[in-house]
């Protein structure tokens, strides 16, 4: 489940507190609501930054106290730079603000990407097949005779055996086809961090069929405003339970699991 809180879309009842004081309610009641449906939470830090200071010392309360123990956090800041930087990049998220993943671009290349892999307890999940709109402009650009998507998820099972952390791949759910092919090259053991459901228009059913292993795993569905904006009144908490159930029930029914 995302965690990207917008105060302009925060319900009605929170809206003339502080800003900040209405975000943390308003995540303390969704986390409260949602803790024993999900396997994951993944805030995006741009929300938080976009609220100055406060936000990211909100950023840090969110990760080291209000999430509960035992329920990973995928930080989402796209991270990418010559590897100097990459390594105070690694060292923010996994050292200052405790994140157990973050996603990573890999334009720069295996050595902005290794100071991440250091962490051989901490996860990677490398941008490979994005869920925007504008993906194709690049991303499907060809590269010795395939397209660059294909290349990066190459790329990623060498990379996995060049340093000790974790590393998957971030591939939309909103071109379910490019989801089929990235399993398929990558093999059974990675794991693939699939945004796009909701708001964006992925067919849940198709991308986790897509994006599921042959045992029904190593996926992570992640749907974000769908869930944190299914009511705008008092009953925020109980509408985000109901949609988070309905999403799993149907993540179930896709896989012919129980």
């Amino acid at each position: 489940m995302g965690l990207d809180p917008d105060p302009a879309r925060l319900p009605e009842p929170l809206r003339e507190r502080d800003p900040i004081e209405a975000v943390e309610a308003f995540l303390r009641r969704i986390v409260e609501a949602t803790c024993d449906l999900v396997c994951s939470y993944k805030p995006n830090s741009a929300f938080y930054e976009a609220l100055g200071p406060e936000g990211f010392s909100l950023l840090q309360r969110l990760i080291r106290e209000i999430l509960p123990e035992g329920i990973p956090v995928i930080l989402d800041v796209k991270r990418g730079d010559i590897a100097s930087t990459a390594q105070k990049y690694a060292e923010a998220a996994f050292e200052g603000l405790g994140a157990d993943a973050v996603t990573v671009n890999p334009y720069l290349g295996f050595d902005a990407v290794e100071p991440f892999l250091r962490y051989g307890d901490r996860g990677v999940f490398l941008l490979c097949r994005t869920s925007n709109p504008g993906a194709r402009d690049l991303q499907d650009l060809p590269c010795e005779g395939k397209p660059l998507y294909q290349r990066i998820a190459e790329k990623a099972r060498e990379w996995q055996a060049q340093a000790p952390g974790e590393l998957g791949l971030v591939v939309g759910a909103t071109y379910p086809e490019e989801l089929a092919v990235v399993r398929e090259i990558v093999g059974e053991e990675v794991l693939l961090l699939v945004p796009g459901v909701g708001a964006q228009g992925g067919d849940l059913e198709r991308a986790v069929r897509a994006a599921a292993n042959s045992q029904g795993g190593n996926a992570i569905v992640n749907v974000s405003r769908g869930v944190l904006y299914a009511s705008s009144g008092a009953d925020f908490a109980e509408a985000a339970r109901r949609e988070a159930e309905r999403l799993r029930a149907a993540i179930r029914d896709a896989l012919g699991t129980e």
